[in-house]
C-alpha cells in the first residue's frame, strides 16, 4: 500500500491523541467549576468567567490553525495536528522537521512528499525532542527559578539582565533560520532576502498591535497580536517571495 501522509489511519490516531487532552481539558474545568462552588463563588460569576475564558482561548487557537496550515503542505495535517495540540509550537516544529531531514540529507525547501520511513523519522524528533522540556522541569526548574529568585534579592538590576539574556538567547536560535540565506545576497541572489523580510513586516505588525494596545488602551489586542503577526507575516511572504524570488 503506497503510503499517505494524510491517510484516514494517521488521522485516527492523531484523532484519539487530541481527545485525550480534550478529556483532561474537560475534566479539570469539571474539578474548577466545582471547586469554585465550594468556596462559595456566585454562579454569575462562574459562568461569566468561563465565558471570558472561552473568548480568549481563540487567539491562541488561531494561532495554532495556522501553523497547522504552515507545516500540512510538507508533514500532511494529522502529525502537525497532534503536535500543535498538546506541547508544540511552529517555533519548534519547523526547525525539528528541517533538521530530521536534513540528517537524512534532504531539504525542508525541496520537499514535495515523504516516504514512510522520513515520515516516522521526522515525526520521532518533533514528538520525542520536545520530551525533553517536560522532563527537565521537575529535575532542574525548581532549582533555576530558585536561583533566578535569589539573584534578583540580591540585585535586581542583575536579575533583569540575567532573564534578558535567557530570553534573547532562545530567541538567537532562530533567527539563525532567518539569516541562513542571507550571504547569497552578496551573490546577486536576492531570495536571501525574503526570511529577513517577512520577519520585518511581522515585527512591524505585532510593534503596531503593542502601540494600539498602549494609546489606544485596546487591552483585548495583547491576546491577538501574536495570530495578527502570524498573519500579516505570512501574507507578507507571497508580494515578496514573488518579487524577489
Amino acid at each position: 500500500m503506497e503510503f499517505n501522509i494524510n491517510h484516514p489511519v494517521l488521522f485516527l490516531l492523531a484523532g484519539i491523541v487530541v481527545l485525550v487532552v480534550l478529556a483532561q481539558s474537560l475534566h479539570f474545568l469539571r474539578k474548577a467549576w466545582r471547586r469554585g462552588r465550594e468556596i462559595g463563588m456566585p454562579m454569575e460569576k462562574l459562568r461569566r468567567v468561563a465565558a471570558g475564558t472561552a473568548i480568549f482561548t481563540v487567539a491562541p487557537a488561531l494561532a495554532i490553525v495556522i501553523s497547522v496550515i504552515s507545516l500540512s503542505k510538507k508533514l500532511g495535517v494529522p502529525l502537525p495536528w497532534m503536535r500543535l495540540s498538546v506541547v508544540g509550537a511552529i517555533t519548534y516544529e519547523t526547525p525539528a522537521a528541517a533538521n530530521a531531514l536534513s540528517a537524512m540529507g534532504l531539504e525542508w525547501a525541496g520537499i514535495t512528499e515523504l516516504t514512510a520511513t522520513q515520515y516516522v523519522t521526522v515525526a520521532a524528533v518533533m514528538t520525542m525532542g520536545i520530551m525533553v522540556g517536560i522532563w527537565l522541569v521537575p529535575v532542574v526548574g525548581k532549582k533555576l527559578i530558585g536561583g533566578m529568585i535569589d539573584l534578583e534579592r540580591r540585585d535586581k538590576k542583575w536579575g533583569d539582565i540575567f532573564s534578558a539574556a535567557l530570553f534573547l538567547g532562545m530567541i538567537s536560535a532562530f533567527l539563525g533560520y532567518v539569516f541562513d540565506d542571507f550571504t547569497d545576497v552578496f551573490r546577486g541572489e536576492l531570495q536571501g532576502l525574503v526570511p529577513p523580510l517577512v520577519m520585518l513586516c511581522s515585527a512591524l505588525a505585532m510593534g503596531l498591535c503593542a502601540l494600539a494596545m498602549k494609546k489606544l488602551r485596546l487591552r483585548w489586542m495583547n491576546d491577538y497580536a501574536l495570530p495578527i503577526s502570524l498573519l500579516v507575516g505570512m501574507a507578507s511572504a507571497i508580494p515578496i517571495t514573488a518579487w524577489l524570488g
